[in-house]
């Protein structure tokens, strides 16, 4: 069987865990501040705040960029995002009042398309929420440099792809802040679990109080939320954002801080992983794979079928799964023709023939942080198989 996703655990997590249950302290606290720290060191930015997803952390973004005092985003503005990505990169920006701007994604990154950007940029664009997918950088440099051309604030939804990188930048480093989860499937995982990373302070701080119910409490007693008064008692319960409860715990913590020890390793074996997959299919005409930019950290193995093989994705996907190889479609696809689109405030949609190609031709299969060349191999076969048995039209 050749999963999706499989377990980064060992015993050095376990143990840990056992440890803290010792301890009795298992709610939010220092290991969750110790955890926070070196993940933000590793990203390269000055500041992170820990959440119980990567979902909340795109929610509290979205929520904090109504309240720090130097935003421009506003109610009724719209962010620019790719029409390819999952639910919660695009749910956040209109629970919050913003609108979204949807632009068309490139065939081969699978990433923003940076002309299109451009072209959809009016007089009520404010962001750009760039989508790392699959652990492949969007073209980070030009969109940073076209937002600071029009005053904009760029974001990454870095969730995908931590350890990714250009010019020895990682990802999650090139915008006012960015997400990143620690789900399960993820290239390191504490379950549930995730992070905002950035370099403002005042953000930092409008992040941790919209994490526990807007309160004022774990902030410095001078802060830019609201400063504490001189009596400590009152400081306990001052409620000064319209937060939430988006906390996460201590045993997410401290099996964070044990696998970013080992993120390393992973990241070796997934990028060797990737060489041979490459490899395999670099002469292909029928199965497209992601084109890298920069240093990818090869979340998963995406393909899309051209030529003679479009509009057989059906018949791939049933091969692959009845062979024991598991297959999921790019994410969530084109996400524009969901039905859960009437209820989401968005500009017309533009002509997204990119992301209708990869809506019905694309699928991909799973990376992991061990070799897989012999799975990758059998893989390969099979697609092989099936290629050279379909003639051209």
């Amino acid at each position: 069987m050749y999963r999706l996703a499989s377990s980064t655990w060992g015993t050095e997590e376990i143990d840990k865990a056992n440890e803290l249950f010792k301890t009795g302290q298992l709610t939010m606290g220092a290991k969750v501040k110790h955890f926070e720290s070196i993940f933000a060191t590793y990203i390269g930015t000055d500041y992170g705040v820990m959440f119980n997803s990567g979902s909340s952390a795109n929610l509290a973004i979205f929520s904090a960029l109504k309240y720090v005092k130097n935003s421009s985003l506003r109610e009724g503005d719209n962010v620019i995002v790719p029409a390819v990505s999952w639910s919660t990169t695009f749910y956040p920006i209109t629970q919050n009042g913003y609108v979204l701007n949807f632009v068309d994604v490139g065939l081969g990154s699978l990433n923003l398309d940076v002309d299109k950007v451009e072209a959809a940029i009016d007089s009520k664009t404010k962001a750009i929420f760039a989508v790392n997918l699959l652990g492949n950088p969007a073209n980070l440099i030009e969109l940073k440099q076209l937002a600071q051309r029009h005053n904009l604030i760029l974001l990454e939804d870095n969730c995908e792809s931590l350890g990714a990188s250009i010019l020895s930048q990682r990802t999650g480093s090139f915008g006012l802040a960015s997400s990143h989860s620690f789900f399960f499937s993820h290239h390191i995982s504490t379950m549930e679990g995730g992070m905002v990373c950035t370099n403002s302070k005042e953000l930092m701080e409008t992040l941790v109080s919209l994490r526990a119910h807007g309160w004022t409490r774990g902030l410095e007693s001078k802060n830019s939320v609201r400063s504490h008064s001189d009596d400590p008692w009152e400081n306990l319960y001052t409620f000064v954002l319209p937060g939430y409860n988006l906390r996460p715990t201590e045993l997410s913590a401290v099996i964070g801080i044990e696998q970013l020890k080992k993120f390393p390793s992973f990241l070796l074996n997934r990028k060797s992983n990737a060489e041979y997959f490459k490899m395999l299919f670099k002469d292909s005409e029928n199965y497209q794979i992601q084109d890298e930019n920069g240093e990818s950290s090869w979340f998963g193995f995406s393909i899309i079928l051209q030529k003679k093989l479009s509009g057989m994705r059906k018949e791939v996907v049933t091969i692959l799964e009845s062979n024991g190889v598991e297959t999921r479609p790019i994410v969530a696809g084109n996400f524009t023709v969901n039905p859960v689109m009437k209820h989401l405030r968005h500009l017309p949609l533009p002509n997204l023939p990119i992301a209708r190609k990869i809506h019905s031709d694309g699928f991909f299969i799973g990376n992991h942080h061990f070799d897989t060349t012999k799975d990758l191999k059998f893989v390969y076969s099979l697609l092989k198989d099936f290629e050279d048995s379909i003639q051209p039209n």
